[in-house]
């Protein structure tokens, strides 16, 4: 990728050079059809100037583009005033030097700091034909064109540079926001769920230490090597998180690995990605609640979107890592996973507990509906794949988050396109 990069940044940079040297060799030329060679050093000076006025950077621009046109419009009105001028050219290549000047500061000025630029770069586009030996009618009307017509639609051109750069930098930065969002969810993810697990089982090691049960080695090992995988999970979704910040081309391509640990949120899934709920669900049990996963059958093997798998992942997840850390006397956990009743074309997605509260108002220490940033992205994430999601207390008791999403994968992935274009 880098070289890849240098030899763009070269063939750039000799590409502008033998550009650069075509003009100058013109310039050279005009200025030998001046009658004198002081004159036609002076065309040539003055030619060079305004061309190398437009390759300067933005912070010397102003200042080097209204002094080329100065030198251009004194050397104009200089030669106007000689018997001997040239027969037929005035320097074209420095007219258009002129124009391109007045096009740039348009377009790469400040509004107030390119009224210099412009007015000098126009007024000296204007006179520039007055080099020439012969006046008369076609002249006059040369000028009047170049007045009238020319430096005005480069002043436009201008305008119209401008207000491109400016929605191209507003969509830029629409990208990138969208591109901090997806980031702040997925490291989101992972830092909840991996971080959570390590807490609650240290929580739990040190709640059996103090109240002075006495542990096997065995059990003992058993806790420590759940909180080491659960560390390495973070780890290894961190690393993912890192490799897609650094380089989210070569993340987009090794998207479909298989070397992914369980539960990471750095890879997408895609067919066959209902099936990792059960690991989820498994891993959960080991230190909280018993988690039971209620797969439809007809789902079970049922290719879907990778959107829509990757989103089905998620809600659970983040239903599973709300449970271990805000939910208080769960003893049981449903996950289930089916189509819609009355409605086989959507997928409906609910966690419920049973933990306390309920009724009309959600359980003390329970997050509502729209609070923190996890059920934030989970909304956003829902919504990206023209599905929604609700979340709060239950009558009877406990907490249920419910998601429904498409299964069309057509109807999706227009969605998701029309969503990103």
């Amino acid at each position: 990728m880098i070289s890849e990069f240098r030899s763009r940044f070269r063939f750039r940079h000799l590409r502008r050079g033998l550009v650069g040297g075509a003009l100058v060799v013109l310039v050279v030329l005009e200025g030998l059809n001046a009658p004198r060679p002081p004159m036609a050093a002076a065309t040539m000076v003055s030619g060079v100037l305004c061309l190398a006025a437009l390759a300067v950077p933005e912070r010397l621009f102003a200042r080097y583009a209204t002094g080329a046109a100065a030198l251009s419009c004194v050397l104009t009105v200089t030669e106007a005033q000689l018997s001997e001028r040239p027969p037929n050219t005035p320097g074209m290549v420095e007219l258009g030097a002129l124009l391109l000047l007045s096009t740039r500061a348009v377009r790469r000025c400040p509004p107030l700091r390119a009224a210099g630029p412009v007015a000098a770069s126009s007024l000296a586009a204007v006179v520039l034909p007055l080099r020439i030996e012969q006046w008369d009618d076609y002249l006059k009307n040369l000028i009047a064109v170049i007045a009238v017509c020319v430096v005005p639609f480069m002043v436009v051109v201008g305008l119209c540079l401008r207000l491109y750069d400016t929605l191209r930098e507003r969509e830029r930065e629409t990208i990138r926001q969208a591109q901090r969002l997806e980031h702040a969810r997925e490291l989101h993810d992972f830092v909840a769920h991996h971080v959570t697990a390590i807490v609650a089982q240290t929580k739990a090691a040190r709640f059996t230490a103090a109240a002075g049960h006495t542990q096997s080695p065995k059990d003992l090992d058993r806790m420590l090597a759940q909180i080491e995988r659960a560390g390495s999970q973070a780890l290894g979704s961190m690393r993912a998180m890192v490799t897609s910040l650094r380089d989210h081309a070569s993340v987009s391509t090794s998207a479909s690995a298989t070397t992914r640990p369980v539960g990471d949120p750095a890879g997408p899934r895609g067919l066959g990605g209902l099936r990792d709920l059960r690991a989820l669900t498994e891993e959960f049990s080991e230190v909280g609640p018993a988690a039971e996963l209620i797969l439809a059958p007809e789902l079970a093997d049922r290719p879907l979107p990778p959107g829509i798998a990757t989103t089905v992942h998620r809600v659970v997840q983040e239903s599973l890592t709300n449970v271990r850390k805000h939910a208080t006397g769960v003893g049981r956990v449903e996950v289930r996973i089916g189509a819609r009743s009355g409605d086989p074309e959507r997928l409906e997605v609910s966690v419920v507990d049973d933990g306390q509260g309920g009724g009309a108002s959600p359980a003390a220490g329970r997050p509502v509906e729209g609070s923190g940033y996890g059920l934030v992205g989970l909304a956003e994430r829902v919504e990206e794949v023209n599905g929604h999601i609700t979340s709060g207390p239950r009558d009877g008791g406990g907490w249920q988050v419910r998601a429904v999403l498409p299964l069309d994968k057509a109807a999706t992935e227009e969605t998701i396109a029309c969503d990103h274009a």
